[in-house]
């Protein structure tokens, strides 16, 4: 089970990747639909980056964050794809 603290660093991580992937792909996010499009941008870098052979070597937290952007940006290109 998570604690207190590793939720804390999900969240944050979420959003700093929400907010930057919202940076790069305009979305007018308010700040819950950052943190969720961050944590599910998190899923989906962690889940491809492997799968891709690429690897962030750097410091722990900022390469999660660079993972998690990557994914943001991806989930929301697709999102904007399928919108239209």
């Amino acid at each position: 089970m998570a604690d207190a603290n590793s939720i804390l660093y999900i969240v944050l991580i979420g959003l700093a990747a929400g907010v930057l992937a919202s940076l790069v792909v305009p979305t007018g996010l308010d700040l819950l639909g950052a943190i969720v499009v961050g944590i599910i941008g998190a899923a989906i870098g962690f889940y491809l980056f492997p799968a891709l052979g690429a690897h962030v070597t750097t410091n722990p937290t900022v390469a999660s964050i660079i993972t998690a952007t990557v994914g943001a940006i991806l989930l929301l290109v697709l999102l904007r794809f399928v919108r239209r």
